[in-house]
């Protein structure tokens, strides 16, 4: 039989947070046999059903009320793609964990884009794509309608190049800072010009009488590219796979230590680097040392307290995130949401207290059944108490109580 406490660390690592019957099923078929089914490929996944993008729907010469309706009534879908995400996190598997990793690192919020449509077309790429190798994911990436409207490569023409997307695919998605020049960037950003979206359709396509179709000196390379030959030279370029690599590392398995030589030499691709990261002696030698998300967080107490996400619950999983600081669809900027100890906070310790007690209202079965500190630990996946946080969980007869204790611990927030 496996070691229990590594196989938490496993599933505690690659999905949004096990339960003890989890941890039971997996320890008894071992650590391998664990790791492959995580790495299984995922069955197809059917976005909800939304009504027509009400952005589609406008005319250039629409009247204000005609923009403001539109507006509520895309809230009102971003909204509705953010309960169902929720409650398909709340599911269980690894492979929602990939979409929100690729979510944060392409982040790209619904504030700026303001289709539900765009946004969960690009959802489904990072699913249909994001598990294999990088080359096919970032092609479609250049393409991606959601990407193109937030960093502006609607407004990137041969007559006005706009070098937003080109600088962030190259130094935030794909290579790092220093493997590029700012040469680098005039350039891609030409290889880049003419995109435009069309919201009926939900599609980018390319206007060849706003592209500059010329020749550049790109990434050490001289001639005419296109948006997959530019992919092409990314996923070749030799900073691509330790940026990869480092990035996945950093959220699967923490930022203070370095990435593993094994993990390197596995490649671009995704499956590939995440199996290698999770044999490697150095990613069970992370365990309590990074910081949960909110949304991993939140999401990881909903399956452990076994809260079904319905109609009812669905509506204040939002509210809650928003009071922890990280709602899906809505990073704060193309760099993603904050990591590791800026979320450590102690306003961010009085929210989850605050989040624990309405988690704890919401699940009461799984309060009243709790009798102890030991047996929190089996309910919450958490290995062992400190000293001290023991101390304060030995006398709180309140079940509830005791709940959100637990769930506002530091062993708890860091796993």
């Amino acid at each position: 039989m496996a070691d229990r406490r590594a196989i938490s660390h496993l599933l505690r690592r690659l999905t949004f947070g096990p339960t003890a019957a989890e941890i039971d099923a997996a320890t008894a078929a071992g650590y391998e046999a664990t790791l492959d089914g995580l790495l299984r490929p995922a069955a197809e996944v059917r976005p909800p059903e939304l009504d027509v993008d009400p952005y589609a729907m406008l005319d250039a010469g629409a009247a204000r009320e005609q923009r403001q309706r539109a507006r509520q009534e895309q809230r009102a879908q971003v909204a509705t793609a953010t309960r169902w995400w929720l409650a398909r996190m709340a599911g269980g598997g690894s492979a929602e964990k990939l979409t929100f990793f690729w979510h944060g690192h392409w982040a790209t919020s619904a504030r700026k884009v303001r289709s539900a449509h765009l946004m969960l077309a690009q959802q489904q790429t990072f699913r249909r794509y994001g598990a294999g190798d990088t080359g096919p994911l970032i092609r479609a990436m250049l393409r991606d309608p959601a990407l193109i409207i937030w960093l502006d490569g609607q407004r990137n023409t041969r007559k006005a190049p706009n070098e937003n997307l080109a600088r962030e695919v190259m130094e935030l998605f794909t290579l790092g800072l220093g493997a590029y020049s700012e040469a680098d960037v005039k350039a891609a950003a030409r290889v880049l010009t003419g995109w435009q979206v069309d919201h009926r359709s939900g599609t980018a396509r390319l206007v060849p009488q706003r592209h500059d179709d010329g020749a550049v000196t790109l990434l050490g390379r001289t001639g005419t590219f296109d948006v997959d030959s530019f992919a092409d030279l990314l996923v070749r370029h030799e900073a691509h796979v330790p940026f990869l690599a480092g990035r996945l590392w950093a959220r699967y398995a923490g930022t203070t230590s370095p990435v593993p030589s094994p993990v390197l030499a596995a490649g671009r691709d995704t499956t590939a680097l995440i199996r290698a990261m999770c044999r490697a002696p150095e990613f069970a030698a992370t365990a309590g040392t990074l910081v949960k998300q909110p949304v991993e967080w939140l999401i990881g107490a909903v399956r452990q307290l076994g809260i079904p996400v319905d109609e009812r619950t669905g509506a204040r999983l939002p509210a809650v995130l928003r009071t922890l600081g990280q709602v899906p669809f809505a990073p704060p900027s193309v760099g993603g949401w904050p990591e590791g100890t800026a979320w450590l906070t102690t306003s961010g310790t009085v929210a989850r207290l605050r989040a624990g007690q309405q988690l704890a209202a919401l699940a009461p079965a799984a309060a009243e059944g709790l009798d102890g500190a030991e047996q929190l630990a089996t309910l919450l996946a958490v290995d062992t108490w400190t000293d001290r946080t023991y101390a304060g969980l030995r006398d709180v007869d309140d079940p509830r109580r005791l709940l959100a204790l637990g769930l506002a611990s530091p062993e708890y927030a860091v796993h």
